[in-house]
């Protein structure tokens, strides 16, 4: 009871702002508490949920069938976290995915999405990183993979700017890009062709095994946007029943007047049948 009412103070401080945030702060926490949902992977878990006093202070496990990934400490701790990081250090880890000593940051951290991530919404990030309180968490354990790293994510990217918010369906496309990472999820990759939002890829966890969804409108095509909208906020399809994690509900729930952008991309993608 005591850890669920911190939460919900938590939630209340961090979520306090309605609307669209205006400082750079502001954007960072939007970020990082909503669509990024960087909590859902860096604040470790107990019996009762997110454990909020350890607030981004990472040590948690992400299963997948080919790797067993624990998440980094990244408050501003001196000794366990990102606290001696550089901006242009933590710039390098987010949008290329490489740490300080040059070793490159694998799966689940999503660094492939992250280079397509806008320059200044990197910045807001890290800007808000900065502010998040010290939180003194050594993880010794470390990440297996059941293959190899590659050297790099790539060359080096350049300036990226955000498409304008004007355009609904490109800045929603951005948001579920990048940012919210939906297609990491929702698109199978393997054998042959990736069908964007076709879903079938098996999440792991204490819930058992977790199925994407398709989110092409081959999938909710039918759902209005309100369905549509309830789905990601609260985690209810639209026949009611209760959809499973990894999908960070809880961080979703806040998205402002994303939603509408992030609704138009979906509808806009080619239909596609369901990957098995």
């Amino acid at each position: 009871m005591k850890q669920a009412l911190v939460f919900a103070a938590l939630s209340l401080v961090l979520f306090a702002a309605p609307g669209r945030a205006e400082t750079q702060i502001q954007r960072g926490r939007y970020l990082v508490d909503t669509l990024a949902a960087c909590g859902n992977c860096h604040t470790p878990r107990g019996p009762n949920g997110p454990q909020m006093d350890k607030y981004l202070a990472g040590g948690d496990h992400i299963r997948h069938k080919d790797f067993d990934a624990v998440s980094a400490n990244i408050t501003p701790d001196p000794e366990t976290g990102i606290g001696r990081w550089s901006d242009a250090q933590l710039f390098k880890a987010i949008r290329e995915g490489q740490r300080p000593d040059g070793s490159l940051i694998g799966p689940a951290m999503p660094s492939k999405a992250y280079r397509e991530m806008a320059n200044d919404d990197v910045k807001a990030i890290i800007a808000y990183l900065r502010t998040v309180p010290p939180v003194k968490n050594a993880v010794t354990e470390k990440s297996k993979y059941q293959f190899a790293l590659p050297d790099s994510w790539g060359p080096a990217v350049g300036q990226v700017t955000a498409p304008p918010k004007t355009d609904k369906a490109a800045y929603g496309a951005y948001l579920a890009g990048p940012v919210a990472r939906c297609m990491v999820c929702h698109t199978q990759h393997g054998d042959g062709e990736a069908e964007p939002g076709a879903g079938g890829t098996p999440f792991y966890g204490p819930w058992g095994v977790s199925i994407a969804a398709n989110i092409t409108p081959a999938g909710i095509g039918d759902w209005t946007d309100a369905e549509i909208a309830r789905a990601i906020r609260t985690g209810v399809a639209r026949d009611g029943h209760k959809l499973f994690p990894p999908m960070p509900f809880a961080y979703y729930e806040h998205i402002d007047d994303d939603m509408a952008a992030l609704i138009a991309y979906l509808r806009s993608l080619a239909p596609s049948e369901a990957r098995s």
